[in-house]
C-alpha cells in the first residue's frame, strides 16, 4: 500500500492600509476523494500576536514547522525575515526535517513570507499571496480584488477563500481568519 497523502488547503494573506490578514479553508481530504475534515483551523497569531501564520500541507508537520518557527522568533528579537532565513536553513539542512511536507505563509504589518522545505524564503511582488490546493484560484481572486477595490485585507482574505471553494474541489467555505 502506498503512502496515505492529505490534501484540502487553501490559505490566503493580504496586506492592506496597516493591517495584515491571512485566512485559511477547513478541508482535509485523504487522497483523491474523502473528506477527513471540514473544520480544521490552519491559521494563527504567534509570537507575543505580532505575527500572523498559515499552512498547507500536512497538519502535523506544519504544527511542528509552526512552534520551531515561534522559537525562531525568540531567537531573533521577532525579526520575521531573519527568523524565516533561519527555519528555512534548518529545515533544508536537518536530515529529519527534509521529510516535513508543508508550506508556510507568515506575516506582520511590515511583510508577508512564503517559506517552503526546500529553503525558499520568498517575498511576494504584491501584498497578498496564497499557496495550497486552491491557491491559484484564491491568488487570482485576492489579485483582482486587491487592485480594482477598495475592500479591507480581511474582506479580500474572506471572499477570495469563498471564490476558490466556489472553484476547487479541495476547499470548503468553512473559512478562520486571523487579523493584524
Amino acid at each position: 500500500m502506498g503512502k496515505i497523502e492529505f490534501h484540502g488547503t487553501t490559505i490566503v494573506a493580504v496586506r492592506r492600509n496597516g493591517e495584515v490578514c491571512i485566512g485559511g479553508d477547513g478541508q482535509v481530504t485523504m487522497g483523491e476523494s474523502t473528506v477527513m475534515k471540514s473544520s480544521a483551523k490552519k491559521v494563527r497569531k504567534i509570537y507575543k500576536n505580532t505575527v500572523v501564520s498559515g499552512f498547507a500541507g500536512s497538519v502535523a508537520d506544519a504544527f511542528s514547522l509552526t512552534e520551531m518557527f515561534e522559537k525562531k522568533l525568540d531567537e531573533h528579537s521577532g525579526n520575521l525575515r531573519r527568523a524565516a532565513v533561519a527555519l528555512a536553513q534548518m529545515w533544508r539542512s536537518d536530515r529529519g526535517m527534509r521529510n516535513l511536507e508543508a508550506l508556510m505563509i507568515v506575516g506582520n504589518t511590515e511583510e508577508l513570507l512564503v517559506i517552503s522545505g526546500n529553503g525558499e524564503v520568498i517575498v511576494p511582488d504584491e501584498d497578498f499571496v496564497a499557496i495550497g490546493s486552491g491557491g491559484n484560484y484564491a491568488y487570482a481572486a485576492a489579485n483582482a480584488l486587491y487592485k480594482h477595490t477598495d475592500m479591507t485585507a480581511e474582506e479580500i482574505v474572506r471572499e477570495s477563500l469563498q471564490i476558490a471553494a466556489s472553484i476547487c474541489v479541495y476547499t470548503n467555505t468553512n473559512i478562520s481568519v486571523e487579523k493584524l
